[in-house]
């Protein structure tokens, strides 16, 4: 049983943050509904290819980027557009603990589903907007897309090689990463509110926004600046704060040492052979490694060549420096400890007997992650859920009117 087993969750969201924040409740043993256009769906229903495969090998319209976020959830199609369908979310709005949606600042208010409206009919609804610059503000109109986010949310400013070096400049994040945050984000705030709930007995509106997330993760490169006054720069696979601790190219790959303190500084030299440069008074401490910074990676990355990176790593390692190789998505997955992690995890689906999803992180001794069903089908539950307190003849007719599919 999770630990939010009892919980009902009306997902209105699509694409990514929300539908994220959803299936970390799903995870953890909320009933989530996740409501969805008929014939279209989510958008990233149509994101493809990859697609998943079939039984037989051929590909299906399922979409890998939808499968990645929407497991453990039911799917039901309908079109909320229509009275009807705006009637049927009222109806499971009753019946349901937290409310998701990723709408346009204020436009579900014409549908009658935003939270003053919903909050009539259940108090103790948790209502959750997710939009990229929030309910207020000068740009609380503007639809919010991850990139965006990330550049204007300083991330892109401090994130690539640096300006001097070739390929120098911005990058955004190989992941949608404010978009992950703020669903993460979002799921740590329902969940306070769940608990806030035992004793005030009333629910709350939550207002997340990407581009507040993004700042506040900005973390010690915010507080870097703040405190110094000084505009962080790039520093590509190096760390602002620690030296040395980046990314070295050995004789046949690249690899990563994170040396965190003097005393692994220390350790390091040692175990590669060049006990001299602890002693060097340039390097002894880390502030004097940030300042001679160019001296002492300019000595690492020369000795580092000499040798293949599986033997650097093997060194450094036994030396209990933190180290390792840069792993494709293929060698990540294949890597024994993310096996025993249960990190990959195997689940039947409508189209496939044994598809493979990337398994959650939390583990928790009494009340584990259940993966009790794979990312549904288009309206794979519309009569299920609807069934409730629809008859079958009623059914029926909205799904002739197109109201649900």
């Amino acid at each position: 049983m999770g630990a939010l087993q009892g919980i009902r969750v009306l997902d209105l969201t699509r694409v990514l943050a929300g539908p994220w924040c959803g299936q970390v409740l799903a995870d953890l043993g909320a009933e989530v509904i996740k409501v969805e256009r008929p014939k279209k769906g989510d958008d990233t229903r149509a994101w493809g290819p990859p697609w998943m495969k079939d039984n037989t090998g051929q590909n299906t319209q399922e979409a890998a980027y939808y499968q990645s976020t929407n497991r453990n959830k039911l799917s039901v199609a309908i079109d909320i557009s229509t009275p009807e369908g705006q009637e049927l979310v009222r109806k499971l709005t009753k019946e349901s603990d937290v409310l998701i949606e990723n709408y346009k600042a204020g436009s579900l208010k014409k549908y009658g589903l935003d939270y003053q409206t919903l909050a009539e009919i259940n108090p103790q609804l948790i209502y959750c907007s997710i939009t990229g610059f929030g309910q207020t503000g000068p740009r609380a109109q503007e639809p919010g897309y991850d990139f965006i986010i990330q550049g204007m949310g300083g991330l892109m400013s401090v994130t690539g090689e640096r300006d001097d070096l070739p390929g120098g400049g911005p990058q955004k994040l190989g992941i949608a990463f404010s978009d992950i945050t703020t669903g993460l984000y979002a799921a740590i705030a329902i969940q306070a509110a769940i608990i806030d709930r035992y004793t005030s007995g009333l629910g709350q509106y939550i207002d997340m926004a990407l581009l507040d997330v993004q700042i506040a993760t900005l973390a010690n490169q915010g507080m870097n600046y703040l405190a110094s006054d000084q505009i962080p720069v790039r520093y590509g696979n190096a760390h602002a704060n620690i030296v040395p601790y980046q990314v070295f190219q050995a004789s046949d790959r690249d690899f990563i040492i994170a040396c965190g303190n003097d005393s692994q500084f220390i350790n390091l030299c040692t175990a590669i052979d060049r006990s001299d440069l602890a002693r060097d008074p340039r390097f002894k401490r880390n502030a004097d490694r940030i300042a001679h910074r160019e001296q002492i990676i300019s000595e690492l990355a020369h000795h580092f060549k000499t040798k293949k990176a599986d033997e650097w790593v093997r060194k450094i390692h036994a030396a209990h420096v933190p180290v390792g190789l840069i792993n494709d998505l293929k060698q990540a997955f294949e890597e024994p400890q993310v096996r025993e992690r249960n990190m990959l995890i195997k689940m039947e689906h409508p189209q496939r007997d044994e598809l493979t999803i990337v398994g959650s992180p939390i583990k928790m001794s009494r009340t584990p992650v259940e993966y009790k069903l794979a990312p549904p089908t288009l309206g794979q539950h519309t009569k299920t859920v609807l069934g409730r307190f629809l008859s079958s003849d009623e059914l029926q007719k909205l799904s002739q009117q197109g109201v649900i599919e």
